[in-house]
């Protein structure tokens, strides 16, 4: 287990931070990530039972509030609430996603739009909500989680690979248009990663070797492995970096 306090970024030492999808997999890997190096970190999940309980592992500095993300203006209100408790918000972790299977078949509008609205809409719209404070600040971070699935064209998966393409050019959309505030707009990319869902829905040893024969580098990723990046990104070591896809793949998408 990563305790990531093998590097200390000082400059998020009192950070004000809001994670969506920050209850479990990646995200509650993100959340823990902060918290360690002393961030202030307030995150959102539609699973009030294991948002609660990793708000009380963690402590006084995790703050969970409950929130569909599909839910605009409930959306936007939780993140008025959150700046009223926290102060300004100074990284925005736009997490939260789902990547269901499906075929094009059984695709339906209101799938089609449901996955959309799960996957890409929020990230849009909670930028807007934290736009007054970080351009008032001067300075802001906002990181999209995007993936590999859209690169590599995975079959089964059009809703969710088509929102996750659709994040590249949300974000260098916004990184020029939020520029000239001071705020830097990422896109973090994982490969396949080893979550519990993961493991739970889809693993099996055939499919397991296949992504490392496949990848350049010969282990399974895991959730701590975008966790530092994203440290990274957030801090203030990252300054010059913006409107980019920064991969965490081992190597998959070389082939």
């Amino acid at each position: 287990m990563n305790d990531y306090c093998d590097v200390t970024y000082q400059s998020l030492n009192g950070k004000r931070v809001i994670i969506s999808g920050g209850a479990s997999g990646i995200g509650a890997e993100l959340v823990k990530a902060y918290i360690a190096q002393g961030a202030s970190v307030a995150f959102l999940d539609i699973d009030r039972t294991a948002g609660e309980s990793l708000a009380s592992e963690l402590g006084d500095k995790a703050r969970f509030y409950f929130c569909d993300v599909r839910d605009i203006s409930r959306l936007q209100a939780v993140i008025a609430d959150i700046e009223v408790a926290q102060g300004p918000t100074q990284v925005l972790i736009n997490n939260a996603g789902l990547d269901d299977r499906h075929t094009l078949e059984e695709l339906t509008p209101d799938y089609w739009d449901n996955c959309q609205a799960i996957n890409l809409r929020h990230h849009v719209f909670a930028t807007q909500a934290v736009l007054p404070a970080m351009k008032a600040e001067g300075q802001g971070a906002v990181i999209n989680l995007g993936s590999i699935s859209w690169m590599r064209g995975r079959p089964g998966m059009v809703g969710y690979t088509a929102a996750k393409a659709a994040i590249n050019g949300l974000t260098r959309t916004l990184a020029q248009e939020l520029g000239e505030h001071g705020i830097r707009v990422n896109s973090l990319v994982p490969g396949a990663i080893l979550t519990e869902r993961q493991e739970r829905l889809w693993l099996t040893p055939e499919v397991n070797q296949r992504f490392l024969d496949q990848q350049a580098l010969k282990f399974r990723l895991r959730a701590d492995d975008v966790a530092r990046l994203a440290l990274f990104l957030g801090s203030d070591e990252s300054r010059g970096c913006t409107g980019q896809n920064f991969i965490v793949d081992a190597g998959l998408t070389l082939n």
